[in-house]
Parts: C-alpha cells; sequence; structure tokens
C-alpha cells in the first residue's frame, strides 16, 4: 500500500509538467483544461459541448466501467448470484506488479461476488477485476473478448480494451465520445449505478477473511471532499502517467440528466504548494456551465388550444378545438426564446376539403401541427378534438335536406315531384268542379220536379 502512495505522489510532480491544451468550442469559457472533453445530455444524446470528443486517449482505469457493467449485466441476469462464495486464485494477479493498484487480496481469500464487485470499482482493486473476469468468462483473455464486443454493440468505434483492470496499455484505447456512450448505456443498469455511486462499501466477513471498508477515489461523491457536488449521482475517475487524469460522471438536477467526460487533464499546484486535481474541478466547470445555460422547455403542452375547427350539425356548438396529443418539450439554452418557434398548422378537414361533421369525440383526430425554428423543425404532433360534439337530429335533417337539394338529380325529382303535386291538384280541382256542377244540376231538376207537383196539386 505504501508503495502505492509513493507512486502517486510522484505521478502527481510529474503530471504538472504535461503540456495540455485548452479547450475552446461553443461554451462560454475556452481554458477547459483537458485533451478532449464531452458534456451531453443522457437521455436524448444531445451534446452540449465537445472537444476533440473523437480523439484516441488511453483508457487506464475508466476500463472498469465495462467491467462493472458486464458483472451487473450478469446478476442481473440470473447468471451469477450476487451473494455467490469466489475465491481469489493466483491467476488473478497474473500480470499485477507493486505498483498495480490492489487491495491486496490473497489467493485462497474468499469474498461475495458483490463484494467483489465493490473491490474492483470502488476499491480500484485490479486483482478483483481480474477475478471478476475469470468467473464470468472463464478466463481474462475470454473476458476481455466479451468487453470489446459489448462497446461494439454500444456503437463505440474508437474503443478497444487490452485487460479487465485498466493498467495501462499501449493497444488500450477510447475516445471522450465513446465514453459518455458507454457510461450513458451503464447507468441503465440499476446494480451498476448502485455500485458505481457508492463512495464508501463495507465488505462480509467471511471465515477467516476479514471485512474490508473500501473507499471510493471519486471526490465527487465524498462529502468531505473540496470536489464535493451534490447532483452528482456516479462517476468513474482515472489517473496515469501516461493518460494523466480522467474522469466521467453523471449527475441530475431538476430533470435535466449530464454526463460529463474529462480525459488527459492534470494537478496544478499552487505557490502554497496546494494542489487541484483538474479532472475534477473542471467537470464541475462543465456541470455548472450545462445546468446554468440549458434548460428542459415546454414548446408545446396538451392544453393549447391551437385552432377552432368547424363543426357541421353540432349540438350547442359549431366548432371544436384542436390540441397536441402529445407535449414537445425540448433542451434549449436558456436564452432562446419560445417565441423564435413557428406552429405550423395543418387541419385534415380544410386539406380535403371536407367538412367536419357531428358527431365528434374527444380525441379524435383533427389534423397535426409541425414545430420550426429557422427552418429547422424540432418536432411533430398530433392535433385532436379537445372535446366532445355530439349530434343535432334538426341540423342534421336540415343538412341533408340541404345536401340533397345541392345535387341536380335531387332537383329534377323534386321539380317531377312538384308537377306531380300540381297535376294532382288539378285533377282534383276539376273533379271537384265537375262534381259541383253535377250536383248543381240535380238540385236544380229536382227543384224543378217539386215546382211541377206543386203547380199539378193546385190544378
Amino acid at each position: 500500500m505504501a508503495k502505492r502512495v509513493a507512486f502517486f505522489l510522484v505521478l502527481i510532480l510529474l503530471i504538472q509538467v504535461v503540456s495540455v491544451p485548452p479547450a475552446s468550442g461553443n461554451v462560454s469559457f475556452s481554458d477547459l483544461v483537458a485533451s478532449s472533453a464531452v458534456l451531453a445530455e443522457k437521455d436524448t444524446g444531445t451534446i452540449l459541448y465537445q472537444y476533440n470528443m473523437n480523439a484516441r486517449h488511453p483508457a487506464d482505469g475508466l476500463t472498469k466501467v465495462v467491467t462493472l457493467l458486464l458483472a451487473a449485466y450478469a446478476v442481473e441476469n440470473d447468471e451469477i448470484s450476487d451473494n455467490e462464495l469466489i475465491t481469489m486464485t493466483e491467476a488473478a494477479w497474473a500480470g499485477l506488479d507493486e505498483n498495480s493498484s490492489t487491495l491486496e487480496i490473497e489467493p485462497g481469500e474468499e469474498m461475495t461476488f458483490i463484494d467483489l464487485m465493490y473491490a474492483a470499482y470502488v476499491g480500484n482493486a485490479s486483482e478483483a477485476c481480474n477475478m471478476l473476469a475469470i468467473r464470468i468468462a472463464g478466463s481474462i483473455g475470454a473476458f476481455v473478448g466479451m468487453m470489446n464486443e459489448q462497446v461494439r454493440e454500444f456503437g463505440c468505434t474508437d474503443t478497444r480494451f487490452a485487460n479487465a483492470h485498466g493498467e495501462f496499455n499501449s493497444s488500450q484505447y477510447t475516445t471522450a465520445h465513446d465514453q459518455y456512450v458507454i457510461f450513458r448505456e451503464a447507468m441503465a443498469s440499476a446494480l451498476f449505478a448502485e455500485v458505481s455511486g457508492t463512495f464508501r462499501h463495507l465488505t462480509e466477513s467471511i471465515d477467516e477473511t476479514e471485512s474490508r471498508t473500501i473507499s471510493s477515489s471519486n471526490s465527487l461523491i465524498n462529502r468531505n471532499s473540496r470536489y464535493f457536488y451534490r447532483n452528482c449521482i456516479s462517476g468513474r475517475d482515472s489517473s496515469s502517467y501516461e493518460g494523466g487524469y480522467s474522469l466521467v460522471a453523471y449527475a441530475e438536477e431538476d430533470g435535466l440528466s449530464l454526463i460529463s467526460v474529462i480525459l488527459g487533464s492534470n494537478v496544478h499546484m499552487f505557490e502554497d504548494e496546494s494542489t487541484e486535481i483538474r479532472s475534477f474541478s473542471e467537470t464541475l466547470r462543465l456541470f455548472q456551465w450545462g445546468y446554468t445555460q440549458f434548460s428542459w422547455r415546454d414548446i408545446l403542452r396538451t392544453t393549447d388550444l391551437l385552432a377552432r375547427v368547424p363543426v357541421l350539425h353540432g349540438s350547442g356548438a359549431d366548432f371544436v378545438n384542436a390540441r397536441p396529443d402529445s407535449p414537445l418539450t425540448l433542451l434549449l439554452e436558456n436564452s432562446i426564446p419560445i417565441e423564435e418557434f413557428e406552429r405550423n398548422i395543418t387541419i385534415y378537414s380544410d386539406v380535403e376539403d371536407d367538412p367536419l361533421v357531428a358527431p365528434i369525440s374527444s380525441g379524435d383526430i383533427l389534423g397535426e401541427v409541425t414545430i420550426t425554428r429557422n427552418g429547422v423543425e424540432y418536432g411533430r404532433r398530433t392535433l385532436v378534438a379537445n372535446t366532445e360534439v355530439r349530434l343535432s337530429g334538426v341540423e342534421y335533417m336540415r343538412g341533408q335536406i340541404s345536401e340533397m337539394l345541392s345535387t341536380s338529380t335531387a332537383r329534377n325529382v323534386i321539380i317531377v315531384l312538384v308537377l306531380l303535386v300540381l297535376l294532382y291538384i288539378a285533377l282534383v280541382v276539376r273533379y271537384n268542379i265537375v262534381r259541383a256542377n253535377r250536383l248543381r244540376r240535380i238540385k236544380n231538376a229536382k227543384k224543378d220536379i217539386i215546382r211541377e207537383r206543386h203547380q199539378d196539386f193546385r190544378d
């Protein structure tokens, strides 16, 4: 242990003279001390800041991210029990020397699989990484093959591993962008998130093996550190002579999840001989800048009434309001005014020249809205009816009649019907006239007969 401490003290002094180019990019500061860097939003994959993010860099201790992730997968997939007892073997010490970072877990010692995970990641123990590899894949070489296959599945094209623990190897490299992708995938594992976010862990005492108190070197989650960041959930730091000081970290604040990657930073010594580990301080700067400059902005809400769509034959309403079926929330710079986003609304009944007819149910599709800014589309949503509109029987009949009258065939039929009615009326009138004349003649004839009879009686 004393040798490792001495090694890292010498390392700090050596790193001070390493020339690290300042970052430059689309942020409000241009003096970020790192070989490469990335700040990205976890869920959408939006890159908020990048500097040399595709430049290859020694993977170093960041290798342990993939080692822990594969171990977490093995537990979560029920391939290995987290309580399984693992016996440390000589093979787990292969390739390690006095300068390697270890917890001095001797061959023959027993440790649960979950404690071995904490030892490997939180305790930075290279022999624990190798033991995990042997248990999971049967051999360290086979495990390294799994590591490389896994990151390829994540879409990483500039990352290659040669061991499971991250001790320097010239053929083992990564990039800031790939580290962001890997850590984003890793944080989807609940077990990975739990272990990687732990600052201190007490291992289980098993038979003659005493428990160990393991502490993380990630100062962002150390409450007693000057670099403590209350929003940091998880991370992985690394340091080596060849690769400098690196750090990948995950933070959450106000619903915004950010991943920061700093590769190849250094240690600065002040005149009072105090030091600043810039992988931590620069990560803090990136996080603080990101949370100051960006936030989720509501561009569309489901309560927004974007259009009044006319409705035929509605009972008590002749229109219905159209609203988005789902909200549109964008991660934007706080300086961008919401008013710059244009709403391009299309109502299907207008485009198709086919009026909307009651009944209308709440949620019926009416059209769509496209959100653009400076000619760039940011999203589109379906427009649906905000309320229902019932059918009016009177209005429906009136509409049907009007529709019927609007056709030439219907007009011809009506004309024929009117003519037939007029003809019928004429025939009825003629019949009534003829009948009336006949009745009048009969009546007059009766009067003549009665008059003649009265005259004969007088005679």
